[in-house]
């Protein structure tokens, strides 16, 4: 699917959809209890339906309801070979290889686009440290074997998907573990995510001063019916576009949120967006904005609309620690860069770095391709730089905002934005 964007003045409130991340855990948790749930949620996309998926392959039910969805626990002592399809979702895979070993499952996992070539060996590694075998390193991918307790050593700073997975899994070994990690750790949002999900289904863990002790025997306890959070990662595309263009609200935010990208607030106002915070609502209005220094180390995800903002800002933006984002749907950095470059924006790319020349540039009036790498943040991103910039734009594949974001460009409309399907 193409879309071409036109200028538009994107000014007014959205209603925000559910957490892909907090429904990724709530269901995960929900397929482990001791009794059916209830997710309340607004909205799904194709990562979810992902996990959904994979969730009924190891014998959960889950049913759509008119408030959400309702999830029957995977029932214990089945021999069969489960089928896996991860789709594209890298939290699916990396979450559920560990549980897979924990129930002692055989299983096949599959995936497409860049996920069978995305970092799991370090995770694998770790189990089959502890009674799993694989057949490979990449997908597909065989799992057998059952999972055991003991010392798991990971680095921090690949993905805190592996330690979720984890954290998710070893509560249900009959031994103790501990997970210590070999490095700082980025992305500690994601990790403080998981621990909320499994305190709310009564597993409890132990921080340490090199990680996580983690129980063995536990149960996870439905609370019958629990409610999704709003999703702050996706907030951050139409708090931006306030920020750099007129004014945007986004309701149904928790401000009490474990999520990392709530950072996405005193991010844009050291940019010199004014912040406005009311209950559940938030709203970004422009201002005279600035370049600074960001390190995303822990807030990854924010790069792609962070660097629009640092594009509309006056002087350099260095965007640093940000290695990571070479591994995610697409080379984000390149793409970004790509991306920037092609609106007419000077940039330079380093390894593990953005350094981006900000101002607001005149608009060629000339229309511009650009491809979305498959990566839906790259496309979202995209979308508000041209029409805040107010130049017309063709971005090819478009519909990788499905991963996340299905009801993207409807709300992209709806708030004055120009988007036409070719």
């Amino acid at each position: 699917m193409n879309i071409k964007i036109g200028a538009g003045r994107l000014h007014g409130t959205v209603q925000m959809i559910s957490s892909k991340s907090d429904v990724h855990r709530l269901l995960l948790a929900a397929a482990l209890a001791d009794g059916p749930t209830e997710i309340l949620l607004n909205g799904t996309s194709e990562d979810i339906e992902a996990t959904m998926l994979c969730l009924k392959a190891l014998g959960s039910r889950v049913e759509k309801t008119e408030g959400g969805l309702r999830v029957v626990p995977i029932p214990p002592f089945q021999s069969s070979v489960a089928v896996l399809d991860c789709g594209e979702s890298g939290s699916t895979l990396r979450f559920l290889l560990p549980v897979a070993g924990a129930l002692g499952r055989n299983a096949l996992f599959e995936g497409r686009g860049r996920l069978p070539q995305r970092p799991i060996g370090v995770l694998t590694g770790q189990m089959e440290r502890h009674g799993c075998r694989f057949n490979g390193e990449h997908l597909p991918l065989e799992i057998s074997g059952h999972l055991t307790g003991g010392v798991y050593e990971l680095p921090g700073n690949i993905s805190s998907q592996f330690i979720t997975g984890l954290l998710f899994a070893l509560p249900m070994l009959e031994e103790d573990s501990e997970i210590r990690l070999t490095t700082a750790v980025e992305s500690q949002g994601y990790i403080q995510m998981t621990l909320h999900t499994l305190s709310r289904f009564g597993i409890a863990v132990e921080a340490t001063e090199q990680g996580y002790f983690i129980k063995g025997g536990q149960k996870y306890h439905s609370p019958g019916v629990i409610q999704a959070a709003g999703d702050w990662s996706n907030a951050a595309f139409w708090l931006t576009a306030g920020a750099v263009g007129s004014e945007v609200t986004c309701r149904g935010l928790q401000m009490d949120s474990p999520q990392g990208d709530k950072a996405i607030l005193p991010l844009l106002e050291r940019f010199g967006a004014q912040i406005t915070v009311d209950g559940d609502s938030v709203t970004a209005k422009g201002g005279k904005l600035k370049g600074c220094k960001i390190d995303a180390s822990q807030i990854p995800d924010l790069v792609p609309i962070l660097s629009v903002a640092a594009a509309m800002a006056e002087g350099d933006t260095y965007i640093f620690n940000a290695g990571r984002l070479r591994i995610k749907e697409s080379d984000r950095l390149r793409a970004i860069t790509d991306c920037l470059r092609r609106l007419g924006v000077d940039v330079e790319e380093e390894e593990e770095a953005l350094l981006i020349h900000g101002g607001a540039k005149e608009p060629s009036y000339q229309e511009i391709h650009m491809d979305s790498y498959g990566d839906h943040r790259i496309v979202m991103s995209a979308a508000v730089a041209g029409a805040v910039m107010g130049q017309p734009l063709l971005i090819e594949g478009a519909e990788a905002v499905g991963k996340s974001y299905p009801g993207f460009f409807a709300e992209f409309i709806r708030l004055g934005g120009g988007a036409d399907v070719l």
